[in-house]
């Protein structure tokens, strides 16, 4: 069965309300998870304990926690105690690298190798997760303990002091091959950024490379795959799609630059490069309201439904990309919230049991 989470448009926000209401009800009807993500303002695991103190089961993910915003075992000791604190078994940890306008300009950090970066930051993750003894680690990015510049030599070895309440799953987000690749090998989950009508089918060589060298602790794990889609019950579905383009034409030309823009790629590869280059040109040039207008209807409605309840049944099939094995839905309605969970077969279900704490 299709699973579902809850986006939380949270990190868009200039205030802090968190929709507690919305997520009880998904909670109700057999929601698998809600996810928050972090850009420049509010960041991702506070939410979570707040939404973890409020509901009972549903999965508490982060999509995502920005690499650059936390040392590895930051993320391990905050992920570990939000999970403690919200029953065991509930957290997931979604890791992206975000972009270079964030990581050097936000968070005062080289842009460097990313990749490489991903790798020595997964893990030391896990093994602040898994405490299987004092964490050490030598990576061309991070080292554990430090003996870079600066350092004393006095570093020791450490192992957390908590105990993990359970296993804490790690999903990287990705839109590149070489993230990709990355994370069928290390982690438990997959947030592919912008999937097209195709699904997984144009990463599958990644993918296969990743499943190949599969951590063993993963060996016999599947790896879950969570698309996005936004939903919306509108009569104005003209109207719907133009809201839409402002915040789409923002990422594809302005969250990036001229040389790494991955939402820009992203978009080309859903089957839009002309477009995508041409928002990105407008963007630069100041030219906004150009860009927002050439975003395509197509590209919108590749993951969004809108309209009558009818229209969106119509349509369910169109967002189901090969391979997902989850969808997360953006979506401000109840009714929307519930349409979702009848067509994908959850509403009947229980949602998925918190694990007993050890």
């Amino acid at each position: 069965m299709l699973k579902l989470g809850y986006r939380l448009d949270l990190y868009r926000a200039a205030e802090m309300r968190v929709p507690i209401e919305a997520i009880r009800r998904c909670e109700e009807l057999g929601y698998h998870s809600v996810w928050t993500a972090e850009a420049y303002g509010a960041d991702a695991l506070s939410p979570l304990a707040h939404i973890g103190a409020l509901t009972s089961r549903i999965k508490l993910g982060t999509a995502i926690a920005q690499l650059a915003a936390r040392p590895p075992a930051t993320l391990a000791m905050q992920a570990m105690t939000v999970d403690a604190l919200s029953g065991g078994g509930r957290v997931i940890i979604g890791i992206g690298v975000s972009g270079p306008q964030i990581v050097e300009g936000w968070y005062g950090q080289p842009w460097g190798r990313p990749n490489a970066r991903l790798r020595d930051y997964i893990e030391i993750t896990r093994k602040v997760l898994d405490r299987e003894g004092p964490v050490s680690h030598s990576g061309p990015e991070m080292s554990l303990p430090y003996r870079g510049p600066g350092a004393l030599g006095q570093g020791k070895a450490l192992k957390s002091i908590l105990h993990p309440a359970a296993r804490i799953p790690i999903w990287l987000a990705s839109l590149g091959p070489r993230n990709t690749e990355l994370g069928a090998e290390l982690c438990d989950g997959w947030l592919p950024m912008g999937l097209g009508p195709e699904g997984t089918g144009p990463f599958a060589e990644a993918l296969e490379r990743g499943r190949a060298r599969r951590a063993e602790h993963l060996r016999d794990a599947p790896l879950e795959v969570f698309g996005g889609c936004s939903v919306q019950i509108t009569d104005d579905v003209r109207g719907a799609l133009d809201a839409m383009k402002p915040l789409s034409a923002m990422y594809v030309g302005g969250m990036g630059s001229e040389t790494h823009h991955y939402h820009r790629e992203a978009m080309a590869r859903r089957g839009f490069p002309e477009e995508a280059a041409r928002i990105g040109e407008l963007w630069r040039a100041g030219r906004k309201q150009e860009a927002v207008a050439a975003v395509p209807d197509e590209y919108l409605e590749q993951t969004a439904l809108l309209g009558s309840p009818r229209r969106i049944r119509d349509r369910w099939p169109a967002v189901l990309a090969p391979g997902i094995t989850g969808l997360i839905v953006s979506a401000e309605q109840i009714e929307a919230v519930e349409l979702i969970a009848e067509l994908a077969g959850t509403r009947d279900q229980p949602a998925p049991g918190a694990a007993v704490a050890r």
